[in-house]
């Protein structure tokens, strides 16, 4: 398949003989950026739909959007199909195969070196297997099996699941005979016997002690029993919940509505509530409540200073990381979406941010003279870190894009490179597809029609424009031959 794809590629690349200047324009039916055949070049062909880029690091992408991508790095390779629904990559030794991450396939050399493959058919089977039957293992759920070391727990097995089913975890094993029902704890010091949710207990001496009855109706729990003051959390509910421990009291009457917290230690904070979660009050060393909901909420947790404007509709949000002060404004999460960034140590200095009116608008700035802009960008605000995305799918939609790339490096383009503006230092190329381009610099300067059909050219070696008919040579062969070396 990947040959077939590079053939029919290289089938559209040759339709178009090359133009002169860093952009050939043959829209629709190919457009290309940077000199051919260099190590930073990027074209596009049949429109947005067949692509290509090749970067100065030896990174490249090719694919057929929305279908086919495929990316080469280093040692890394992937390829993807109807994203999300088809994934394999390769980095090194190991390789990963997934469809839509219900059936996944990884081969990889483990921490010893031995082969290691791992499937999955969620929610259906699971497998690892590494040539040790320590590590190894197979499950088909319902039916039966075991699974080692995963989902957080050190050993899961069970036969004609719910029928019965035994976790361990943390030194301890949970028995279900059947699942949730009948729940019996051993192993580790860990004791217990639960009939859920009717009544229930469990516990280790010296550590922890629960039991409950009608859960989650009435229930008891503590923990690190050896402290002077356990923690302990209590409830009857929906009448009452308490939880306490050292320098730390909250109660709740007629659950979840009203109540109050009060903390001394590790740091102080008092809160009140009522009807929560409409209305809250709380005040402490580390945390600020104010809360009016949904028509106003104003939070500081942690150094993250947040308020909410009848909410969900306006979210506005700063705080300060790795000396960096960081601000974020939302409409309705994602119709308006806008996130800022300063250096603290130059808050003069030009701000980063990026900034989606979704769906017709995207726009970023890296404060260091770097500015793109997108119409229409519908995917952008909801997958802000897929990349594969941001190949496949978002460039489908770029009825108009503006890349700024330094102070007198510029390009922008209309419906896909139809319309094409191009700016560099001691150059400047526009392009009207293949039908009008004109390029201005330094010494050269160049107006042609049909690609070279016919047109006007001026060069170094004369004075003056000249009109020029069939000059189809790209712009390394209307260059005067190097001078001989002595």
């Amino acid at each position: 398949m990947t040959s077939r794809f590079s053939a029919l590629l290289a089938l559209l690349a040759v339709l178009v003989v090359p133009m002169p200047g860093a952009e050939r324009n043959g829209w629709p039916l190919f457009v290309a950026q940077g000199p051919a055949g260099s190590a930073a070049e990027s074209w596009q062909a049949l429109g947005p739909l067949f692509f290509g880029r090749n970067e100065s690091t030896g990174a490249e992408a090719k694919g057929l959007r929305p279908l086919f991508l495929q990316t080469r790095e280093a040692d890394r390779e992937a390829r993807y199909f109807l994203y999300p629904l088809f994934t394999w990559q390769q980095r090194g030794d190991a390789t990963r195969f997934s469809f839509f991450n219900l059936l996944n396939e990884r081969r990889a050399p483990e921490i010893d070196g031995s082969p290691g493959h791992h499937l999955d058919f969620w929610p259906l089977y699971f497998s690892r297997d590494t040539g040790k039957p320590e590590t190894s293992y197979a499950a088909f759920f319902p039916l039966g099996g075991e699974i080692k070391s995963r989902f957080g727990k050190d050993h899961i097995q069970f036969v004609v699941f719910p029928l019965y089913a035994r976790v361990a975890a943390h030194g301890g094993r949970t028995t279900y005979a059947p699942w949730p029902f009948l729940r019996f704890i051993d192993g580790g010091g860990h004791h217990g016997f639960e009939f859920w949710p009717l009544f229930g207990q469990r516990g280790r001496t010296g550590d922890y002690r629960d039991q409950f009855f009608l859960w989650p109706l009435l229930y008891q729990s503590e923990a690190n029993l050896t402290a002077p003051q356990p923690d302990v959390k209590l409830g009857a509910l929906p009448f009452y919940s308490r939880d306490t421990g050292p320098g730390y009291r909250s109660e709740t009457f007629v659950w979840p509505f009203f109540g109050y917290t009060h903390r001394t230690a590790p740091k102080r904070y008092d809160e009140t509530r009522y009807l929560w979660p409409f209305f809250v009050q709380g005040r402490g060393d580390h945390r600020y409540v104010n809360r009016w909901g949904p028509v106003f909420t104003h939070s500081i947790v942690q150094g993250r200073d947040k308020i909410w404007l009848f909410w969900p509709l306006i979210r506005h949000e700063h705080w300060n990381s790795q000396g960096v002060a960081q601000g974020q404004t939302q409409l309705l999460y994602f119709l308006f979406w806008s996130h800022e960034q300063r250096r603290l140590a130059n808050p003069q200095a030009a701000p980063a941010y990026k900034t989606h009116l979704w769906p017709f608008f995207s726009a970023w700035d890296n404060g260091a003279g770097r500015r793109q802009v997108q119409l229409l960008s519908p995917f952008e605000v909801f997958f802000p870190q897929d990349d594969v995305v941001r190949q496949l799918y978002t460039p489908l939609f770029a009825v108009y894009r503006y890349d700024r790339r330094g102070p007198a490096e510029m390009r922008w383009s209309l419906l896909w490179s139809a319309v094409s503006w191009d700016e560099q230092p001691g150059r400047k190329e526009f392009h009207l597809g293949p039908l009008f381009s004109a390029e201005t610099g330094a010494e050269r300067g160049r107006i042609a029609l049909g690609n070279g059909l016919l047109g006007f050219q001026r060069e170094p070696e004369r004075s003056g424009w000249r009109f020029f008919l069939f000059d189809f040579r790209p712009k390394s062969a209307n260059k005067a031959p190097a001078a001989p070396s002595p």
